[in-house]
């Protein structure tokens, strides 16, 4: 029993530590500037190493390839078609073909580690930690040099000092692990002191970038999330009730100090634009196209558009997987967020309620939803919470051995 025990545990590690490899391969390579420099060709080789190491050890830890049935692996699957198709196509070049290749092997890696999707919550706890561990460097640039760490060039907004990450990468990390571990309270998962020791400074780092995207994502996704526990648990219709109180009070005392914040001291014109955003996006939908691009897209890039990043998801899949990567990524949507509305009410089910609406939420400010990025780790633990039981599971089901019936004792008719 002591080695069945063991060999459970070391499987676990192994997995939480293949889940933080695919963190740190989505981290990305483009960002702030460090206090000690870092040359991106050496970022990219640390993530993309990540990335194969990710993939070595799930194959050493599911050497069979056991994998479960997944909508969407499958869907994600199905993406890579249209990626390969106007990567080569297209003539995108290289580096379309290294990005079909790393979003291979990040499907991949998600296939294996599929064996252990459970409806459980052991892949929300390892995103938390990994989350929490990168906004830890955050906020340790932040001490270390506060000039590096809120730059004039992000008009004073948080940034990543010792790893290269933006304001909105970091009120991302920072609003999905709050609004997890505020539903593990809810559902009494973890108690409130070691909620409240990865809440209080995530809430912390998140007001520091005034990421609007990031902290409507949080909001909505609680709500809904909250929502969906109404009826069977009393701690939701509490927190419901004081959030609602909390939120009209701020809403009458503080609503100067809200606005100001909301706006980053942006003028109307630039609020109204989305700092510019819907200018790029009116150029990406007027550029022409030929029938091929409009279907599968232009490859795998770096979801820009004429040097300005398009900000938009969607539209991203657009220019780079056309109209049948959008339509792929909204039969994900769609069938995660579907099964979840199906499932009766419980923690691993609002868990996914809420990753799935934040994901939905940030798809219309940010890009990610077509390559690998945070998003799809998001969704694939959305994935995991609304898999069959674990009493389904090869390896959480026991063993019972089979008693043999003396012979005396058989009979071949009934009487």
């Amino acid at each position: 029993m002591r080695s069945a025990n063991t060999n459970t545990d070391h499987t676990s590690k192994i997995v939480g530590t293949v889940w933080g490899l695919l963190v740190l391969n989505t981290l990305g390579s483009a960002g702030a500037r460090t206090i000690v420099p870092l040359p991106r060709s050496l970022i990219q080789m640390v993530t993309m190493g990540s990335l194969v190491a990710a993939f070595a050890l799930a194959l050493v830890v599911n050497p069979r390839v056991r994998v479960r049935a997944s909508a969407y692996v499958f869907l994600l699957t199905l993406l890579l078609v249209p990626s390969l198709i106007s990567s080569v196509d297209q003539g995108a070049g290289f580096g379309a073909l290294f990005r079909c290749t790393r979003l291979a092997l990040f499907i991949g890696t998600l296939w294996l580690l599929s064996r252990w999707w459970d409806g459980g919550t052991t892949f929300v706890r390892h995103h938390i930690r990994m989350y929490f561990a990168v906004l830890g460097s955050v906020a340790a640039g932040l001490v270390i040099s506060p000039g590096a760490a809120l730059p004039d060039l992000y008009g004073g907004r948080l940034v990543g000092a010792l790893w290269p990450l933006t304001p909105p990468q970091i009120g991302q990390y920072a609003a999905v692990i709050i609004g997890l571990t505020v539903l593990l309270v809810l559902g009494r998962r973890t108690d409130r002191r070691s909620a409240a020791v990865i809440i209080v400074p995530s809430l912390v780092l998140l007001a520091l970038t005034h990421t609007r995207t990031a902290t409507l994502g949080l909001l909505i996704g609680l709500v809904l999330a909250i929502g969906s526990l109404i009826l069977t648990s009393a701690a939701a219709r509490r927190l419901f009730s004081w959030s609602v109180l909390c939120a009209a009070v701020a809403a009458v005392g503080f609503s100067s100090a809200l606005q100001a914040w909301f706006l980053r001291g942006q003028s109307q014109e630039n609020f109204a634009s989305l700092t510019g955003r819907a200018k790029v996006w009116h150029a990406l939908l007027a550029a022409p196209r030929t029938t091929s691009q409009y279907l599968f897209g232009t490859g795998l890039g770096d979801k820009s558009f004429g040097g300005l990043p398009i900000d938009n998801s969607w539209l991203a899949v657009y220019n780079e997987q056309g109209v049948t990567g959008i339509a792929l990524v909204a039969a994900i949507i769609i069938v995660l967020g579907g099964v979840a509305l199906l499932r009766p009410p419980s923690l691993s089910r609002a868990c996914a309620i809420f990753l799935i609406s934040y994901c939905a939420i940030a798809s219309y400010t940010e890009a990610g939803l077509g390559d690998a990025s945070p998003y799809l780790l998001h969704l694939a633990v959305a994935a995991s919470l609304l898999a069959a039981p674990a009493e389904a599971t090869a390896l959480s089901t026991p063993v019972v051995p089979r008693q043999r019936v003396p012979r005396w004792a058989q009979s071949s008719e009934v009487t």
